[in-house]
């Protein structure tokens, strides 16, 4: 019992973390106040605080993911590892631009996604994870699923500031956010970056499949959600290039291939171990 509880503890505590820091920069940045001035940038201690969450979350998903029978994995273990890296683009984005007004929208949704694998700890064993091509492809995989949650946040969260100025609310929030340009920006950065990532994600599943996992590519729910999530991201990045889509559009078509990103991996694990109680 006390070993299960020492195993869950950095799970536990880095939810904490997110969770208090999360107030802190909705009620310091955020929230209105009667005597509100603007909200100072990011401090050195704030962004100490979240560092420090991110390494006690990185702690618990090392013990939890590579146990000393093998890799270990499920829906819980890919949704928290999906957003520490998260937390952790927005982190390193905050030394290069004003990201305060960002963290109430992220680090809630970490604490939430940090404490999954407390409620549901099953996990099933990876095969063939001891080989290098496929640590290279796991790594591929994540960094492209992070990136791409985050640009569905980040898109979500532009819709949301693009119709508050539109509508002329000016709040306290919007003040502590960076230029909308700036925004849309970044936006398409992290979402060409997760394209060549799921690129690579998706080529090397395709042509070393029987190498990485043991068996010949099979044309699955998963692999095809995977295909279909990647032909929309192609389709947006040539539609930005080509005919400068932004705005509601680029919304959109980044929701729809999140969407069915989701499907393809987590969404299969979700069902399988919840639902159909299948590790």
């Amino acid at each position: 019992m006390s070993d299960i509880v020492i195993q869950l503890l950095p799970h536990i505590l880095a939810a904490l973390l997110y969770s208090a820091l999360g107030y802190h920069f909705w009620n310091t940045r955020w929230r209105e106040k009667d005597n509100q001035s603007i909200a100072c940038s990011m401090q050195a201690w704030e962004r100490t605080a979240i560092a420090a969450a991110l390494i006690i979350h990185a702690m618990g998903l090392y013990d939890a993911l590579f146990s000393a029978a093998g890799m270990r994995f499920s829906f819980s273990f890919a949704l928290s590892l999906m957003m520490w890296l998260a937390v952790l683009i927005y982190w390193l984005e905050s030394f290069m631009a004003r990201m305060e007004g960002m963290q109430p929208m992220v680090l809630p949704l970490a604490a939430a996604c940090a404490f999954l694998p407390v409620i549901f700890p099953q996990a099933h064993l990876v095969a063939n994870a001891s080989a290098t091509g496929f640590k290279l492809h796991f790594l591929a995989a994540m960094l492209a699923y992070s990136l791409l949650t985050l640009s569905a946040l980040h898109a979500i969260f532009m819709g949301f500031t693009e119709n508050a100025l539109h509508k002329r609310l000016i709040t306290r929030s919007l003040a502590t956010l960076p230029p909308l340009l700036t925004m849309e920006s970044l936006l398409f950065r992290m979402l060409l970056l997760g394209f060549i990532l799921l690129t690579l994600t998706v080529g090397s599943g395709v042509l070393f499949s029987e190498t990485l996992f043991g068996k010949p590519l099979s044309l699955d729910h998963k692999t095809l959600f995977a295909f279909a999530s990647w032909g929309i991201f192609a389709m947006l990045l040539i539609g930005r290039h080509a005919w400068g889509w932004r705005g509601k559009r680029a919304l959109r078509w980044t929701l729809a291939g999140f969407a069915l990103l989701i499907l393809a991996y987590v969404g299969s694990r979700f069902v399988a171990e919840v639902i159909l109680g299948r590790i």
